[in-house]
C-alpha cells in the first residue's frame, strides 16, 4: 500500500508541487508523520492535512520541517510563498463564484428578464408576478407552451395547471433567494409590521489558512484552525520537572491554548480561563507534545496552564 494518498485533482499546480516536496523531505528522513509532529511542534493531524494537500502548511511549520530535515529554509519557504499565493487565488475564485450566484439570484428575483415569452397574458394576471429564470450568462430560457390538447378535452387544462404550478414554484424560490441575499425588505414580503432585528456584523477578513476568530475558535484545534505557527506566541510558561508548560496565544484568532513539551505518556496539560477548563494529554507511546483545545479570550492574561505529570509532579504558569 502506498504511503501517501493521491493529492486532490483540483489542487493548483504550485500547491501540488509544494505538497509533493514536503512528502519527499519526509520520505528522505524516514520519519513517521507522528515523529515529524513531535520534532516540529505541530500536531499529527495537522501534518496529515498538510501532506495530503487538504490544508496549506503555515510558514512556521515549513521552517520547522526544514530544520528537522536539514534543508536550507530559504528554498522551501520560496516554494511555500508561491503555494500560498496560489492558495489565496483559489479562495478568491471561490468567493467570486459565490458572488456571481448571489447576483444571478437577485436579478432573477427582481424580474430583470421579464416573464417567459410563452406565458399567456391571462396567466400572468392570475399569478400576479412571474419573473423569468436566469440561465447561463444571463440568458432567459424559453419555457415551451403546453401542447397536445384542445380546449374542452381535459388534457390542455391539466398541462396548463402543471405549467402554472411550476412557475409558482420558481417564483417562490426566487423570492426566497432575493430575501436571503439582501435583495428585499422581509417586512414587505411577509406583511410583518413589527421591528426587524439588525443584521449581524460581517466577520473581518482572516489571513489565508486561518479558519476561525474569537468565540468560533473555542473548542477547536489550534493547528488545524491555522492559529499556530507564526501567528502564536508564548504568553507565560513554567518548568515542571523536565517538562515545559505554556499558555500559547494567537492575537489573530483571539484565543489561547495550553501546551506541554517534552512530555511522556500519561502527562497532562490543563488550561483554565475563568470557569472554562480544557485538557490535553499524552496518550500514545513516543509522543512528546500535547496541547489543549482553544478558548477565546480578550487577553492572554486571563489564562493559566498547569502540567500534571504521570510522576505526580504538578505546576502552573504564573
Amino acid at each position: 500500500m502506498p504511503r501517501w494518498r493521491a493529492l486532490p485533482d483540483e489542487l493548483d499546480p504550485q500547491v501540488r508541487e509544494f505538497a509533493e516536496q514536503l512528502r519527499r523531505l519526509v520520505d528522505r528522513t524516514g520519519l513517521s508523520v507522528a515523529a515529524v509532529a513531535d520534532r516540529t511542534g505541530y500536531g499529527k493531524k495537522s501534518w496529515e492535512r498538510y501532506l495530503d494537500g487538504r490544508l496549506l502548511a503555515p510558514k512556521g511549520a515549513v521552517v520547522a520541517l526544514a530544520e528537522v530535515t536539514g534543508t536550507p529554509p530559504v528554498h522551501l519557504t520560496t516554494l511555500w510563498e508561491l503555494a500560498e499565493r496560489a492558495w489565496s487565488r483559489s479562495e478568491m475564485r471561490h468567493d467570486q463564484t459565490m458572488e456571481a450566484v448571489r447576483i444571478s439570484q437577485a436579478r432573477a428575483a427582481l424580474g430583470e428578464f421579464g416573464p417567459p415569452p410563452d406565458v399567456r397574458e391571462s396567466d400572468v394576471g392570475r399569478l400576479a408576478v412571474t419573473p423569468g429564470v436566469a440561465g447561463p450568462a444571463g440568458v432567459s430560457p424559453t419555457i415551451p407552451r403546453p401542447s397536445g390538447g384542445e380546449p374542452g378535452d381535459g388534457v390542455g387544462p391539466r398541462r396548463a395547471t402543471l405549467f402554472l404550478a411550476g412557475v409558482v414554484g420558481v417564483v417562490t424560490i426566487a423570492v426566497g433567494a432575493f430575501l436571503l441575499t439582501d435583495g428585499g425588505d422581509p417586512k414587505q414580503a411577509v406583511g410583518n409590521t413589527g421591528p426587524s432585528s439588525p443584521a449581524p456584523a460581517a466577520p473581518s477578513t482572516l489571513p489565508s489558512g486561518v479558519l476561525c476568530a474569537g468565540s468560533d475558535c473555542t473548542g477547536r484545534d489550534a493547528e488545524e484552525a491555522g492559529c499556530g505557527g507564526d501567528l502564536a506566541t508564548t504568553a507565560t510558561s513554567a518548568t515542571v520537572g523536565t517538562a515545559l508548560v505554556e499558555v500559547r496565544y494567537s492575537s489573530t484568532c483571539g484565543a489561547v491554548w495550553g501546551r506541554i513539551t517534552p512530555a511522556a505518556q500519561g502527562d497532562e496539560v490543563r488550561l483554565t480561563v475563568g470557569s472554562v477548563r480544557r485538557t490535553g494529554a499524552i496518550t500514545a507511546p513516543g509522543d512528546t507534545i500535547a496541547y489543549t483545545p482553544m478558548v477565546a479570550v480578550k487577553s492572554a492574561a486571563e489564562a493559566t496552564a498547569c502540567a500534571v505529570l504521570a510522576s505526580g509532579q504538578q505546576g502552573c504558569t504564573p
